[in-house]
């Protein structure tokens, strides 16, 4: 399966990404191919709801012709999607953000009177989260808005590994924590929803 990991966090070294790497390791372990994609160093519009996208139901078909087009044709390439942040103000960090919006009107061609296809139909999504409170206030409003943002978009929802930074003065990165990444690896391996 080729899976196409979105990572959003600001910081190159920072907690998402350094649990990440083990959640790659052992899908690549597995056969999988990861094509990551930083959006830390992309060039990423906020949308604008100019509808543009839903003239064309083959293609993004955006106005903006930035870093969002060759994410758009990753994201087409591949299987299933995984969103990898941290939790900032309960959702994800803005370039995500930003990313989610173009996706919603560029892949799905049902926005006003003409009702298209959702070009991404099928694919699966994960969510692969850090946050600063429990997961259980922490993260849930994210997964929430993602799994009806999967309903909407007719993705197959595949599931949320949240982990709690316990705060400046504590270890981030702890061999519980690695074991989560590399089961949720496992999990996705075996297919279906994991929450």
């Amino acid at each position: 399966m080729r899976i196409c990991i979105i990572k959003g966090s600001p910081r190159q070294n920072g907690n998402t990404n350094t649990l990440l790497q083990y959640f790659i390791r052992e899908l690549t372990r597995a056969g999988h191919v990861v094509a990551e994609t930083d959006l830390r160093d992309k060039e990423i519009h906020g949308c604008t709801a100019c509808r543009k996208c839903q003239e064309d139901w083959s293609d993004f078909g955006c106005i903006f012709q930035d870093d969002a087009v060759p994410i758009f044709r990753e994201v087409m390439r591949s299987e299933m999607i995984v969103l990898a942040a941290p939790i900032y103000s309960w959702y994800c960090p803005a370039p995500m953000k930003a990313l989610l919006d173009r996706f919603v009107y560029g892949f799905n061609k049902y926005y006003g009177e003409a009702k298209g296809p959702s070009l991404w139909q099928g694919k699966r999504m994960a969510l692969f989260v850090t946050c600063g409170y429990p997961p259980e206030k922490g993260a849930d409003l994210f997964e929430e808005g993602m799994r009806r943002y999967c309903r909407h978009s007719k993705l197959l929802y595949a599931g949320m590994l949240a982990v709690h930074d316990e705060g400046y003065d504590v270890r981030f990165l702890t061999e519980e924590k690695i074991r989560q990444a590399v089961h949720f690896a496992e999990e996705i391996n075996q297919g279906g929803e994991l929450s």
